[in-house]
């Protein structure tokens, strides 16, 4: 079964978010590109975003 996105524009926010992250961490990521990336430094991008969205969804209660 293909992956299929209920929201289409969630894909492009994820994609800037994760470019957002990665910045803020120093790690290199260009045009989807993770391949330069260790399992360590997508992990922490990974523990990032979810602190950054769990930061959002606390601020919104």
């Amino acid at each position: 079964m293909p992956k299929s996105n209920v929201i289409p524009e969630a894909r492009a926010a994820l994609d800037r978010f994760k470019y957002e992250i990665a910045e803020e961490t120093g790690f290199p990521i260009k045009s989807n590109d993770y391949s330069k990336m260790t399992s360590y430094q997508y992990g922490y991008m990974v523990k990032k975003m979810i602190e950054e969205q769990e930061k959002q969804m606390m601020d919104k209660s």
